[in-house]
């Protein structure tokens, strides 16, 4: 494992097709980079969404801190109860927890961005607009809808 890649070994990764499971309409094309030099605590990914395509389902998380940076074409990213057109050269961070957020993309040409965050073991993600979360523990995922949810005095 090296820890260093060139950009014509980054076109040459397989662009890998990842469907969100909550949004059928998220669905990124993704060449995995952190991987490819050893990284096993945070994930870095280099995405491009096609036109019309969402990144994934709007989301926050409890434990994993996130970051996007805009490489070329441009999206819309939904960000607590915001919207921001976003391009090239710009900038997101989440930390954990951090209003929830997503991106579109609503133009003709794909957006593509790089995307990391932590990679912890256990997490709990929360999808407030469909109102359900996922716990994830150790090579485990659950999801419960916010109905089925008790409060513990």
């Amino acid at each position: 494992m090296k820890g260093f890649l060139n950009a014509s070994d980054i076109d040459e990764l397989e662009e890998v097709r990842r469907q969100h499971q909550f949004n059928d309409n998220a669905v990124r094309l993704t060449r995995t980079l952190g991987v490819q030099v050893g990284l096993e605590r945070i994930g870095v990914h280099l995405i491009r969404l096609e036109s019309g395509r969402d990144s994934t389902q709007f989301h926050y998380h409890d434990n994993d801190e996130e970051f996007i940076f805009i490489v070329s074409g441009h999206g819309v990213a939904d960000i607590g109860d915001a919207s921001f057109e976003v391009g090239p050269g710009d900038f997101m961070g989440f930390p954990a927890p951090s209003p929830a957020h997503s991106l579109h993309n609503p133009f003709a040409e794909d957006l593509v961005y790089l995307m990391g965050g932590e990679r912890h073991a256990a997490d709990v993600v929360h999808y407030p607009r469909i109102r359900r979360s996922m716990i994830k523990s150790y090579g485990r995922k659950q999801w419960v809808d916010w109905k089925d949810l008790h409060e513990l005095p």
